[in-house]
C-alpha cells in the first residue's frame, strides 16, 4: 500500500469472518455466524458510548410516554363537550384551559426531552467516530509491514472513513427513534385499554397478522445481509482489479477476459439481490396492507360503531383509540428501518474490528493493545483502559544464550555493529528467512544477493523492523531491536527502497521527513539543510528549475520520474544522517540517463555508514566488504567477491552467470572498506543523534 492513498471504492473480495466469545475470537465460515459475530463486534465497538446511548433511550422512553397527553386531552375535552351538549349547560372554561395548559406543557416537555436525547446521541456519535478513527490510525501506524503488503489501501480507507460513517445512524438516530417508536405506541395502546379493553383489542386487531408476515420476511435478514456484503465486496475488488490492470490487459489483448471477471461478479450480486428482494417486496406489500390506514379505519370505526350502539363506549372514545391505531404503521416503519440499520452497522463493525485486531509490533515499555481500547476494561473517551490487569508487556524476547523470557526495558545501543542471530521469518506458512546468522561491521558495506524469492529483501526489512522475526534476534550494538524505542531506532536506521514512498506534499516536506529531531544548534531543520541534502543527492538543480522550487507539490504541480523520486528519497535519508543504512536496489527505478547521478548520490549517502544493500544486479556491489549469498531463505555463503570466486561457490557463480558477468569484466568502482563513521563528512543534521 503506497503512502499516497488513492480514493478508491475497493474492498476486499471476501471479508474475514469472526465469532466472538468474550475476548476470544475464532474464525467462522457461514453468513449466519458472520451476522452474529458482527452484532458482537458492534456491541464491543460502541461500548465507549453505551452509557450515553442508554441515557438517551431513557429520555426517548419518557418522551414516548408523554405522547399520550394529546389523546388524554382529547378524551377529557370530548367528555366535557359531550356532557355540556347533553345537559345543555355551558362548558366549564376553567377545566378546558387547564387541560389545554397541561397539553401544551406535555408537548413542550416531550419535544424538549426528545431533542435533548437526539443531541446526546449525536455528540456521542462524534466522539465515537473520533475515538474509532484514532484507534484505527494508531493500530495501523504500529502494524508490521507484512500487514500493509497483504492489505490494500481501499480496505484501510473504507475502515477509516466509510465503515465509521456506517455507525452514524445506529448511534446518532437509532437509540432515540427506535425507542420512541416502541414506547410511544405501547403507551398509547395501554391508554386505549384503559379507555376500554374492547377498543384496545380493536387497536391491535391486525398486528398479529402483520407480525407473522414480518417474521417470515425477516427470519434470514442477518445472514442475507452478510452475504450481500460479501458479494458487494467481490464486485468492488474485481472492479478495482479491472481498472488498475487495464493498461496491462489492453497490451495483451485480454480486456474481454478481465472485464468478464468483473461482469461475472456484478451479475452474481445482481442475481442475488433481485432474488432476495423480490419476495421481500411482495411480502412487505402484503404485510403493510394489513396495517394500512384504510384497513385500520375500517376495523376500528366499524368495531367502534358496534360498541357505541351497544352502549359500551362513547364516540369520543372510539375517535381516540382509532387515532391511536393509525400511529401503528409509522412506528412499524421506523422499527423496520432500525432493524436494517442494525444489520448494516453490524457488518461495518465486523470490518472495523478486523482492522482493529491487526497485530502490532510491540513497543518496548508500552502495553500491547488488543483490539479497540476498552475491550478488556472500562474505557474512557481518551482511548485508555482503566483496567490494566489484562495488558501484557513484551517479555518473550530471547537473545542468543538466553532461554528464559525476560521483562524488557528500553535500551539504547552504544555502537553500530549489526547482527542477525539465528533469524527466521515467515509469511503465513511460507518460510522466507531460515535460521540466518550474519554480522555487519560498522562503516562497511554488506551486500545481499540471491535469486528472486531467496529472502534477501525480507532480511533487509527486518533490520528496519518492518516486522519482527519469528525466532532469533536482530541486534544493533548487541541490543535487540525490540528493546529499542521506535523513535530511537529510526534515528539509527534509515532506508532507501526500490519504490520510493513520497507524499502528496511539497518537495521540501518530503525531504524533511528524514529529519528526526533538533539539530546541534537546537534549531529545527532549515531550508539550507534540506538543500544541502538535495545537493548531495544530485537533485538540487532539478528542484531549483521548477517554478515553485522546493514548494512544488508532488503529484499536483509536477510528476517525478522514477529516478527523480529515488533521489528525493536519497536526500531524505541523507538528512536523516542515520549511522545504519538499508538499501533495496535503489537504482531499480532509474533510467540510464540518471543512473550515474543516483550512483553518485548513493556514494555520498553510504560514506561512513554501516550499509546493508540488497542487490539484484551483482555488478553494482562487487566492491562490497562482504557479499552474503541467499538461497531459499538460507544464508549459503558469505565473503568478498574475490573470496567467493576463489572458492567457486556454486550459488554465487550461478548468480554471476545469469547476470552475464565474466571475470575479465570491469569491477564496479566502490571502496572495499568504507571510512568509519567518525571519518564521514558532516551533514546538515550532524550531532542530532548523539
Amino acid at each position: 500500500m503506497t503512502t499516497e492513498t488513492t480514493e478508491t471504492a475497493e474492498t476486499e473480495s471476501s471479508e474475514p469472518n469472526l465469532l466472538f466469545d468474550d475476548a476470544k475470537i475464532t474464525p467462522v465460515d457461514t453468513d449466519a455466524a458472520k451476522h452474529h459475530s458482527g452484532q458482537a463486534a458492534l456491541k464491543k465497538i460502541t461500548r465507549p458510548v453505551a452509557g450515553t446511548m442508554l441515557a438517551a433511550r431513557v429520555l426517548a422512553a419518557i418522551s414516548g410516554v408523554l405522547a399520550v397527553a394529546p389523546y388524554v386531552a382529547l378524551v377529557h375535552l370530548g367528555a366535557l363537550l359531550l356532557t355540556a351538549f347533553q345537559t345543555h349547560t355551558p362548558v366549564d372554561s376553567g377545566q378546558v384551559w387547564f387541560i389545554l395548559g397541561l397539553l401544551i406543557d406535555a408537548y413542550l416537555a416531550r419535544v424538549g426531552i426528545y431533542m435533548l436525547a437526539l443531541a446526546m446521541t449525536h455528540f456521542a456519535d462524534v466522539r465515537l467516530s473520533r475515538h474509532i478513527q484514532t484507534q484505527l490510525l494508531d493500530r495501523i501506524a504500529h502494524a508490521p509491514l507484512s500487514w500493509f503488503t497483504a492489505t490494500n489501501s481501499g480496505k484501510v480507507r473504507k475502515a477509516v472513513q466509510d465503515d465509521t460513517k456506517q455507525l452514524h445512524m445506529l448511534v446518532a438516530h437509532a437509540p432515540v427513534e427506535v425507542t420512541s417508536a416502541v414506547v410511544m405506541p405501547l403507551s398509547l395502546l395501554v391508554y386505549a385499554f384503559i379507555i376500554d379493553w374492547r377498543l384496545g383489542l380493536l387497536s391491535i386487531a391486525t398486528l398479529p397478522v402483520f407480525a407473522l408476515l414480518y417474521w417470515v420476511m425477516m427470519r434470514d435478514m442477518g445472514p442475507k445481509t452478510a452475504e450481500m456484503d460479501t458479494k458487494l465486496g467481490n464486485v468492488g475488488a474485481t472492479m478495482v482489479e479491472f481498472v488498475t490492470g487495464l493498461a496491462v490487459v489492453k497490451a495483451f489483448g485480454r480486456v474481454g477476459h478481465a472485464h468478464s471477471r468483473y461482469a461475472k461478479a456484478a451479475k452474481e450480486f445482481a442475481d442475488f439481490y433481485v432474488g432476495w428482494c423480490k419476495p421481500l417486496l411482495t411480502g412487505n406489500a402484503v404485510a403493510l396492507s394489513v396495517v394500512s390506514i384504510a384497513v385500520l379505519l375500517f376495523v376500528n370505526l366499524c368495531g367502534g360503531w358496534l360498541l357505541v350502539q351497544a352502549g359500551y363506549v362513547s364516540a369520543v372514545d372510539v375517535l381516540a383509540t382509532t387515532l391511536i391505531a393509525l400511529l401503528v404503521p409509522y412506528s412499524l416503519q421506523v422499527l423496520s428501518m432500525g432493524t436494517w440499520v442494525y444489520q448494516i452497522a453490524g457488518a461495518a463493525a465486523l470490518r472495523l474490528q478486523d482492522t482493529l485486531d491487526t497485530p502490532v509490533l510491540p513497543e518496548v515499555g508500552s502495553p500491547i493493545h488488543e483490539g479497540l481500547a476498552g475491550v478488556a476494561g472500562e474505557t474512557t473517551m481518551a482511548g485508555t483502559s482503566k483496567s490494566q490487569k489484562s495488558v501484557n508487556h513484551v517479555n518473550d524476547i530471547s537473545l542468543a544464550g538466553q532461554s528464559k523470557p525476560r521483562f524488557m526495558t528500553p535500551r539504547i545501543p552504544r555502537s553500530f555493529e549489526v547482527a542477525f542471530r539465528d533469524v527466521s521469518f515467515s509469511y503465513g506458512e511460507v518460510l522466507a528467512v531460515d535460521n540466518v546468522s550474519l554480522e555487519l561491521q560498522p562503516g562497511t558495506v554488506t551486500a545481499l544477493v540471491g535469486p528472486s524469492g531467496s529472502g534477501k529483501s525480507t532480511l533487509a526489512t527486518l533490520l528496519a523492523r518492518f516486522a519482527d522475526p519469528d525466532s532469533g534476534a536482530v541486534t544493533i550494538g548487541g541490543v535487540d531491536l525490540r528493546e529499542i524505542p521506535s523513535r530511537e531506532l529510526y534515528r539509527l536506521v534509515s532506508f532507501v527502497l526500490q519504490d520510493p514512498q513520497l507524499l502528496r506534499d511539497t518537495i521540501a516536506h518530503n525531504i524533511a521527513l528524514g529529519f528526526s529531531g533538533i539539530g546541534a544548534d537546537n534549531k529545527p531543520v532549515s531550508l539550507n539543510d534540506i538543500r544541502a541534502a538535495a545537493r548531495a543527492a544530485q537533485i538540487d538543480d532539478y528542484i531549483q528549475s521548477l517554478p515553485k522550487g522546493y514548494d512544488t507539490v508532488i503529484g499536483v504541480d509536477t510528476n517525478l520520474s522514477g529516478g527523480q523520486a529515488q533521489r528525493i528519497a536519497i536526500a531524505r535519508a541523507i538528512l536523516a544522517d542515520a549511522p545504519i543504512l538499508v538499501m533495496d536496489e535503489a537504482t531499480a527505478m532509474s533510467d540510464p540517463d540518471c543512473e550515474a547521478e543516483i550512483q553518485a548520490a548513493l556514494s555520498n549517502l553510504a560514506r561512513g555508514r554501516t550499509v546493508l544493500a540488497v542487490a539484484h544486479r551483482p555488478a553494482s556491489i562487487l566492491g562490497a566488504a562482504q557479499i552474503a549469498v541467499m538461497d531459499h531463505g538460507r544464508l549459503v555463503a558469505c565473503g568478498t567477491h574475490t573470496q567467493l570466486l576463489a572458492t567457486h561457490e556454486p550459488h554465487y557463480q550461478k548468480i554471476l552467470q545469469l547476470a552475464g558477468y565474466h571475470e575479465d569484466d570491469g569491477v564496479y568502482e566502490a571502496p572495499a572498506a568504507i571510512p568509519t563513521a567518525t571519518e564521514r563528512p558532516a551533514t546538515p543534521s550532524e550531532g542530532s543523534h548523539a
